[in-house]
C-alpha cells in the first residue's frame, strides 16, 4: 500500500476507483471541503489508460492520450486536497452514521457516504485457447500489447468503440488487421466505424463468429465461421485482440438494485437504493458510457454526496 494516509477513520467521502468518475468525483468532493479519500487497486485512470486518443473529450483539441488526461484529473484532484491509496477493497458495510470498507490487508478505513466507481472488466468470450494462450497472443488491450505484433497478422473480435478504436490503432502497427463482428453491421458510433471501414489495413468480417484459438506456445490460427453457412475456416494469425463488451464491477454491493445486465441503478443524483451510497461511470446503468459521460457523472455524485454528509450533520441549507 502507498503511504500512509492521516486520519483514514474520519474521511467524510470514500470513493472507490479512480477512473474519470471517480477522479472527478475526488477534486469535486475535495473543493466542497469534504476530506476525500480515493481507493484504487491500480492506477487512477481506469480504462482511459488505454485509450490511444481521447479525440471527442471536449477542449482536448491536443490530441492528449487517456493516460495524459488521467494523469491530469488526478493532479488536479490531490491539488484540491483529495487523499489516494492504491489497494483492494475487499468489502463494503454499511455501520451506523456511515460505511466501513476492508482492504486488503485487513486494515478498515469508514467514511460517511462512498461513492461507487468501480467500473467494469472486459469480458470473455470463453471459446478454446482464449485463456491458454492469455499474454501469449491473446490480449485486450491494444495499447499494452500491439507493439508486440508489428507487422503481424492481427484479428480484432468485436464491433462496438472499443473494438473499433483499437483496431484503429493497430493498423499504425500491422497492415494485416481483420476485424471480425458476429453481426451484420458496427454498432460503433457512426464516425468511429466510418474510419474503421475505409482503413485500407482493416479488414471487416461481418456475420462471422469466432470459434476457436489455437497455437502451440503462442497463438498461431483462428478457427472462424460464417453465420448460416455450417462452415468453419482455420486461417493463420499471430495475434487476438477481444472487445465482446464489459461486465459491472459489483461485487462489493450484492444487494443494490441493477438493471438486467448487473449495472447499478440510481436515480438522477446518482443515488443507489442504500441511503448514503452513490454510483457514477460506467458502473451504474447508463445508455451511453463515455470519459465525459463518466466525469458528468462523477461530478454529481459528489456535489450530492457533499449535501447528503450536510444533511447528517444538521448543516443542509434550507
Amino acid at each position: 500500500m502507498d503511504a500512509p494516509v492521516t486520519d483514514k477513520t474520519d474521511a467524510d467521502l470514500l470513493i472507490l476507483g479512480a477512473g474519470p468518475a471517480g477522479l472527478t468525483a475526488a477534486q469535486y468532493g475535495a473543493r466542497a471541503n469534504l476530506k476525500v479519500l480515493v481507493i484504487e487497486q491500480m492506477a487512477p485512470g481506469g480504462q482511459a489508460l488505454l485509450i490511444d486518443k481521447l479525440e471527442n473529450y471536449p477542449g482536448n483539441m491536443a490530441d492528449k492520450s487517456g493516460f495524459e488526461i488521467a494523469q491530469d484529473m488526478h493532479r488536479q484532484a490531490e491539488l484540491f486536497g483529495a487523499r489516494f491509496i492504491t489497494d483492494t477493497v475487499c468489502s463494503l458495510d454499511q455501520e451506523d452514521g456511515g460505511f466501513k470498507i476492508t482492504l486488503g490487508d485487513g486494515e478498515t478505513l469508514r467514511g460517511l457516504a462512498v461513492i461507487l466507481a468501480t467500473g467494469t472488466k472486459h469480458r470473455t468470450l470463453d471459446i478454446p485457447g482464449e485463456a491458454e494462450f492469455y499474454g501469449r497472443g491473446v490480449s485486450y488491450c491494444a495499447t499494452c500489447d500491439g507493439p508486440f505484433f508489428r507487422n503481424k497478422k492481427i484479428f480484432v473480435i468485436g464491433g462496438g468503440d472499443a473494438a473499433c478504436d483499437e483496431a484503429q490503432l493497430l493498423s499504425h502497427m500491422s497492415d494485416q488487421v481483420t476485424l471480425v463482428h458476429r453481426r451484420d453491421r458496427l454498432r460503433a458510433q457512426k464516425a468511429v466505424a466510418q474510419r474503421v471501414l475505409t482503413n485500407p489495413c482493416i479488414k471487416t468480417r461481418f456475420n462471422t463468429r469466432i470459434l476457436e484459438i489455437r497455437g502451440k506456445d503462442k497463438v498461431e490460427s483462428v478457427v472462424l465461421e460464417k453465420a448460416g453457412m455450417g462452415k468453419k475456416d482455420e486461417e493463420q494469425a499471430n495475434a487476438v485482440f477481444i472487445f465482446a463488451g464489459t461486465l459491472p464491477q459489483t461485487a462489493l454491493v450484492p444487494d443494490l438494485k441493477k438493471d438486467e445486465t448487473g449495472y447499478v441503478l440510481t436515480n438522477q443524483r446518482m443515488e443507489t437504493s442504500i441511503p448514503g451510497l452513490f454510483a457514477a461511470g460506467d458502473v451504474r446503468s447508463s445508455p451511453f458510457r463515455q470519459v465525459v459521460v463518466a466525469a458528468g457523472e462523477g461530478a454529481v455524485a459528489a456535489h450530492c454526496a457533499a449535501a447528503y454528509i450536510d444533511g447528517l450533520r444538521g448543516e443542509a441549507y434550507q
